[in-house]
């Protein structure tokens, strides 16, 4: 299950604004993470958006490079996260924005990452419990 297929990212704009604008937040540095349940009929129980300011990296080139960086760690970690919304047969979107000054390595990269998703986690459990 180690795959990012295009139906797990997040594309709509209806659901993006949305998410921005009634969705939750918590910080775990580098990333600030807007996260909400939803009732959309998904194919996936998560729908995930990476965002990289253009402010704080000029070059297109970094943007995509950490954006890539960020897909890749939470490919390989996401495992948990799904068993959890599998169990509960729950829908959430996300979206995690990156917001340090320079680009961190990748292993520090997926600690954070595993981080945020243990957290999201336990966000998600005492929302719905």
């Amino acid at each position: 299950m180690q795959t990012l297929k295009k139906d797990e990212r997040l594309r709509k704009k209806q659901i993006i604004d949305d998410l921005f604008s009634t969705g939750k937040t918590f910080h775990i540095y580098p990333f600030t993470v807007v996260w909400k349940n939803t009732e959309q009929n998904l194919k996936f129980p998560v729908q995930i958006l990476f965002s990289v300011p253009k402010k704080k990296f000029r070059k297109a080139v970094d943007r995509n490079k950490i954006k890539r960086l960020l897909r890749e760690a939470y490919r390989k970690n996401k495992d948990h996260l799904y068993k959890t919304l599998d169990k509960s047969e729950n829908k959430c979107v996300f979206t995690i924005v990156y917001t340090a000054n320079k680009i961190l390595p990748y292993i520090e990269i997926e600690q954070k990452i595993i981080s945020v998703l243990k957290r999201l986690i336990i966000e998600y459990e005492k929302n719905i419990g």
